[in-house]
């Protein structure tokens, strides 16, 4: 086909539409990415200073970050430690070729400020932030561990489901229409919503490129080529999927975490903190627990991958499905609660419902459903992302075998399939773990 000069006119619309969208990502003049030397004397000072004591000459320096953003410093002194978090102007799990905006500390301590004020010991304390470096310094949480790398050594948290379960409820109702009038939500919509580079991150590397071919996908091959073929050609699921990616888009109910799995929580068998809101806005209440959920399911169906002889890991794959079950139900109980007890908000006027208590409870079952609903599309979403798209989960990618691996993540692929295309079939959460269990069983690992 031959090719020719292009001559028309760009619609007022477009024009419109183009001005409208953020310049590149640029770095502000004074920021600078700080090594070990330098973060030690940029601290000094800070208010950080005076937390970690001594003399800075004796604090001790070690970089941590394992994530796919950002450098992640462990800071000790005499008096205490810090962990101190620098956004870098690129997506460092790509490199320099992914520009990204350092705005994102500025939505990420926000959003600690907000969640903070709602679910009271449930995120790490602010010690000092700076906009033009793109720094957080926060309380260290020690002992803590990232929930992902415990679970995958089969360490139970008896306390984990209670806290964030009640975490994401008290989080989502007080930052609804359900607890804020039109005004005050709309101001907090309008604080998070520049934040459209991380929620594009979000709308294609989970909604987007795994049912592309798309240069960031990667999978284990060739065990899954076949499965990776199908799910492109994958109508039906393809389709549900962009219902998904709307709702994502266009639900503003409450502000979210926008990136709550297991690596971004922090537990101690009594403790547990949520890290990492950089992807905070205000979206669907149901893809927080989407995110878990859909974690959680992982982990289950990884676990022959990390079974032994001595240790067949059968009955901590059930407790991690009742901890599925019980972040719902401690989600559920909350939300109602806080619902019937604090609601202050425009949405759902209290006047309607003041001598009819049955009509309130029809109005809570409905709305929860709807939640329900869509954190089990989002979670079939996530675990498909996981396995065929840019930033897989060490639960499967710690499996030494490829072809357990792979046995494992098709059945991930299957569930996630289910619960994008089924979510309104399942009844209550035990009949998604019920489903999780028949795939396992059916499909073993060798």
């Amino acid at each position: 086909m031959g090719t020719r000069a292009a001559s028309f006119a760009i619609p007022t619309q477009l024009c419109w539409y183009l001005s409208m969208q953020p310049a590149p990502p640029s770095t502000p003049k004074g920021y600078r990415a700080l090594g070990e030397r330098e973060l030690v004397a940029y601290l000094r000072s800070t208010p950080a200073a005076a937390i970690l004591g001594g003399d800075p000459t004796s604090w001790r320096v070690r970089e941590v970050g394992d994530g796919n953003l950002n450098l992640v410093s462990i800071v000790e002194g005499p008096s205490c430690g810090l962990a101190v978090k620098q956004a870098l102007p690129y997506v460092r799990l790509v490199g320099e070729s992914w520009p990204l905006p350092l705005d994102r500390a500025h939505f990420e301590q926000l959003a600690l400020r907000e969640q903070a004020r709602h679910a009271t010991g449930r995120v790490p304390r602010i010690v000092h932030y700076d906009e033009e470096m793109a720094l957080i310094a926060m309380e260290l949480l020690s002992p803590h561990i990232i929930l992902r790398r415990g679970m995958i050594e089969g360490i139970r948290y008896p306390l984990f489901a209670e806290h964030i379960g009640q975490f994401i409820a008290r989080t989502s109702f007080y930052t609804s229409d359900l607890a804020l009038s039109a005004a005050v939500k709309k101001t907090l919509w309008t604080r998070f919503a520049p934040n459209t580079a991380l929620c594009k991150i979000t709308e294609d590397l989970v909604f987007t490129e795994p049912y592309l071919e798309a240069e960031n996908n990667r999978w284990t091959t060739p065990q899954l080529d076949s499965d990776v073929l199908r799910l492109r050609a994958d109508r039906p699921l393809k389709i549900a999927i962009c219902e998904l990616k709307e709702i994502f888009l266009c639900r503003s109910q409450a502000l979210i975490h926008g990136d709550l799995h297991t690596g971004s929580i922090m537990v101690t068998v009594d403790d547990t903190k949520v890290i990492d809101p950089e992807f905070a806005f205000c979206g669907p209440i149901g893809f927080d627990l989407g995110a878990v959920i859909g974690n959680l399911l992982l982990n289950y169906l990884s676990q022959p991958g990390h079974a032994t002889a001595q240790d067949p890991r059968t009955d901590y794959a059930e407790w991690v499905l009742d901890q599925l079950t019980r972040v719902w139900h401690e989600f559920e109980h909350g939300f109602r609660v806080l619902w019937s007890k604090e609601h202050a908000g425009d949405a759902f006027p209290s006047t309607f419902f003041a001598s009819d208590p049955e009509a309130l409870e029809s109005a809570q079952d409905r709305y929860l459903r709807r939640v329900f609903e869509d954190a089990l599309g989002f979670a079939g979403a996530k675990m498909i992302r996981r396995i065929v798209g840019l930033a897989h989960n060490i639960d499967l990618e710690w499996i030494s075998s490829p072809d357990t691996r792979a046995r494992c993540e098709r059945n991930g692929l299957e569930l996630g399939r289910s619960l994008v295309l089924e979510r309104s079939e399942f009844s209550d959460i035990a009949t998604v773990a019920e489903a999780a269990r028949e795939i396992a069983s059916r499909n073993p690992p060798l």
